[in-house]
Parts: structure tokens; C-alpha cells; sequence
């Protein structure tokens, strides 16, 4: 088994962005992982094989369990709750694609998703998971989600995504405005703050 992370970007992923509870809360809707045809990484993932990891992730909301997903895409399997920007709220097939609504959290990291997207900051969603590959056809087998991330789409083709959080930490006021993320919380006043701030980041972060 091997750990399997694949990048979709918006467009790719035909994001829609929803709010509800009078817009306190914010949804991204869409495509997570695609089905039966051969990826920018050389895999096919067979429909069937989505089809049950799809099924196992409802099987784990139904029992209670959070399904929780991250900004960027670490290198291994386990969940950084310090990075947790969202969470899992569903998944189901349409013809051979899995599809997600991922509900964005009052985490720092969950902060500045929203902010992004209200932006209209254009985010792309990356699959974690595990499973074997075939090396003469790169179909894979006994695949497994573990979760779904978000992440920077590239802004050339073939370009690994923008690491959001890495990039902040690497901009001029970046600490200060992640700092501002993990303070803020349902605080208005402290949010406003964090929106003005991270308004001012966005035209320089190249997605």
C-alpha cells in the first residue's frame, strides 16, 4: 500500500461555494476524486474502487465519527488538527466521479478558506488516501480515502499547487495574519481584522 494524494483544481473539480445559516456558514461543493479515466499522475482509479471508498467514508459520518480535512496536503496520512480547515459532510458518486460537501470551520486555518473564497479566490481540493497501483496499467486497487484537502490551485499547467499555509508563513505579514487566524474565532471585531489583513495578502498570493 501507498499513500496516494490527487490534485484537482477548481475548474477541474466544478466547485460551488454555498453559505447557509445566514451565511455564517460557508459549503465547497464538488468533485473530489475522478473516476475510470488516467490522471496527471498516471493512475486510473476504476469507478468501482471509488465507489466503496466513497461508501466507507459515509459509513464513518454515519457513526459519528468527523471526517476532517486540512489546508495543503501533508506528506503522509495522519490528520494535523493545527492545520484542520474543514470537514467532511458527505460524499456520493455521480457517474464516475466521487463528490464532496466539505464544510469550512471556525478553525484559524478555516478562517482563511473563508476569507479566500469570499474573495472569490479561486481553491482546488486534493485526495489523500491509500492503496496499490498497478505499474503496467496504473490502475489502482484496494484504494482507501482518508480524507479530502484543500488546496492552492497551480497557476501554470502541470504546476504543483501553491502550499496556502507554507506561503503565507513565507509573505510579508504573514505570522501577524495567522497569528490573527488562530485569535480570532467567533470574535466579529477580531475577524474583521483578520478579513482586512489577509484582503490585503491576497493580491500577492499566487494561486
Amino acid at each position: 500500500m501507498i499513500n496516494l494524494r490527487e490534485n484537482l483544481t477548481f475548474a477541474e473539480s466544478k466547485t460551488i461555494v454555498e453559505s447557509a445559516n445566514e451565511g455564517k456558514d460557508l459549503y465547497m461543493k464538488g468533485i473530489c476524486i475522478m473516476g475510470g479515466v488516467k490522471n496527471a499522475n498516471q493512475r486510473v482509479y476504476p469507478v468501482s474502487e471509488i465507489t466503496d471508498a466513497v461508501a466507507t467514508i459515509n459509513e464513518q459520518i454515519k457513526q459519528g465519527n468527523s471526517v476532517l480535512g486540512e489546508v495543503d496536503h501533508p506528506d503522509d496520512l495522519k490528520i494535523n488538527l493545527d492545520r484542520v480547515s474543514h470537514m467532511i459532510e458527505s460524499m456520493w458518486m455521480d457517474g464516475p466521479n466521487g463528490y464532496g460537501k466539505l464544510k469550512i470551520l471556525d478553525t484559524p486555518m478555516g478562517n482563511l478558506v473563508k476569507t479566500m473564497l469570499q474573495q472569490d479566490v479561486r481553491l482546488g481540493v486534493s485526495s489523500r488516501g491509500s492503496g496499490n497501483v498497478a505499474e503496467s496499467t496504473g490502475n489502482v486497487s484496494d484504494f482507501e480515502i482518508v480524507t479530502v484537502d484543500i488546496v492552492a490551485q497551480p497557476s501554470a499547467p502541470n504546476a504543483y499547487p501553491v502550499a496556502i499555509y507554507e506561503g503565507l508563513l513565507n509573505m510579508r505579514g504573514g505570522h501577524r495574519v495567522l497569528d490573527m487566524a488562530r485569535e480570532a474565532g467567533n470574535d466579529q471585531k477580531e475577524q474583521k481584522y483578520l478579513k482586512d489583513e489577509i484582503n490585503r495578502l491576497i493580491g500577492n498570493l499566487k494561486i
